[in-house]
């Protein structure tokens, strides 16, 4: 009988040994722990914050009106994550970082820096300009970085590419722009109220349409930068590291940059704001999703041209490479699996289509010399976690390819390189360069 658990992504193994016993500090429960009450705190402490700049009505006038991008942008997220949907944890959390503790930074210090350049200067204007083209995009992109390093350096094997990086720090923009909007539409209704403004004229008005109807995406797109250069980075080999520590570096100058133009286009004269939108904002914009969407394809291929070597292997069926290197069969396979053995069912197929997506991944970076020196154990660990689920995601997989091809064409050996014979898939890298070591070892669960 399959196992499911309750996480439709590729989960990581027990640490060694020697940290079963680490001190109590070093212990996961305790940073988690830790980590949760700063959040939680962050949350209280930015709340307050906005409540006492907005006043009660204009936080909760604020706070209906920045929620309705909410649910569209972590939509897109996830929908480009869905070749290999990482964890919602990962998701909640950074929504929470830059809802709570970025934003709690930024407002911060942004305010202390302001008010210093004022005192210095003794222009107060020059310092709400330099304030807001300088010093915000360098904080306010910083502490959103941050989020996207703490991923990368705890979750590393939940961060393997580029795609997680761009979700991992759209998200934590996602949530900053939230908590910013909250401050800055609450803030609009409270003039409106001194002011007696209503309507399409109201300031409530011209700032919703600003920033919520014009630019929900310009949080996220300045950050994404900064997460393409981590994604780049996670890609790198010990032979490139210095090279591809430089990546996020200059994602995130970048993200500070356009952050910056994008800041200063009010400066730019009456239509400084239009063109710096038109010129900069909608191209970038465009560009980044053509990236993004090339990037989600580009996945599936590789799926479905790493897969078949484990075909050979004894590891899947014949049908499970097409089907899993498409986003409509999966579906159809989820749907089959809860239709005739319920909700429990389509869990385990979610978890079966991630853990294949995860290997197809592993392996096509191993053939490029990007695998790290825990392949092996790796490609165990994933193959285990499929044969466990086989007996419900295989029939599932079957169907969803004869619904979606109605006409399977075997493909012929070698399927990839280093095939001369039907041996188990990890003889294929025995003959790669970059794992000359690595021998074939027996395999318990071939069939």
């Amino acid at each position: 009988m399959a196992t499911s658990s309750p996480h439709a992504h590729p989960l990581p193994p027990a640490g060694p040994p020697g940290l079963r016993h680490a001190r109590w500090w070093q212990r996961r429960a305790i940073r988690a722990a830790a980590l949760v009450t700063l959040l939680a705190l962050s949350g209280l402490v930015i709340l307050a914050l906005v409540r006492e700049e907005t006043g009660t009505e204009g936080f909760l006038v604020g706070l209906g009106l920045a929620t309705l991008p909410v649910p569209l942008l972590i939509a897109a997220f996830r929908w480009l994550a869905r070749v290999q949907p990482g964890p919602w944890r990962n998701i909640l959390f950074s929504f929470a970082w830059g809802a709570c503790a970025a934003a709690l930074i930024a407002i911060v210090a942004n305010s202390f820096a302001t008010r210093w350049i004022a005192t210095a200067t003794a222009d107060p204007t020059s310092a709400d300009t330099l304030g807001a083209t300088v010093i915000a995009p360098i904080v306010e992109e910083t502490a959103k970085a941050v989020a996207v390093l703490l991923v990368f350096l705890f979750r590393r094997r939940e961060f393997t590419g580029v795609l997680d990086g761009v979700v991992i720090a759209g998200v934590t923009a996602t949530g900053f722009a939230f908590t910013e909007n909250i401050l800055y539409l609450g803030s609009a209704f409270g003039t409106d109220q001194l002011n007696g403004g209503t309507g399409l004229a109201s300031v409530t008005a011209a700032t919703f349409f600003v920033r919520v109807v014009m630019s929900p995406f310009a949080h996220p797109l300045f950050t994404v930068l900064t997460g393409i250069g981590f994604g780049l980075a996670a890609l790198g080999t010990d032979r490139r590291r210095l090279r591809h520590l430089l990546l996020p570096p200059a994602g995130l100058l970048l993200a500070m940059g356009l952050h910056a133009l994008w800041n200063g286009s009010a400066t730019f004269g009456e239509y400084g704001f239009f063109a710096v939108y038109a010129l900069f904002m909608l191209p970038a914009f465009g560009l980044l999703t053509w990236l993004m969407i090339w990037l989600r394809q580009r996945g599936l291929r590789v799926v479905r041209t790493e897969l078949p070597a484990y075909v050979l292997a004894g590891w899947l069926t014949p049908p499970e490479p097409y089907a899993l290197g498409t986003m409509r069969a999966r579906t159809i396979a989820r749907d089959y699996a809860a239709y005739t053995q319920g909700k429990a069912a389509a869990r385990t197929v979610a978890e079966y289509e991630a853990y294949a997506t995860s290997l197809a991944l592993l392996r096509h970076r191993g053939r490029r010399g990007r695998a790290g020196a825990d392949f092996v154990v790796r490609e165990r660990e994933l193959l285990q976690a499929l044969w466990e689920r086989r007996e419900l995601a295989r029939p599932a997989l079957a169907y969803a390819a004869r619904a979606t091809a109605p006409v399977l064409v075997p493909m012929p050996p070698p399927y990839g390189y280093g095939y001369t014979q039907p041996v188990t898939a990890y003889a294929a890298h025995a003959t790669h360069p970059a794992y000359p070591a690595y021998q074939t070892p027996y395999n318990p669960y071939r069939s």
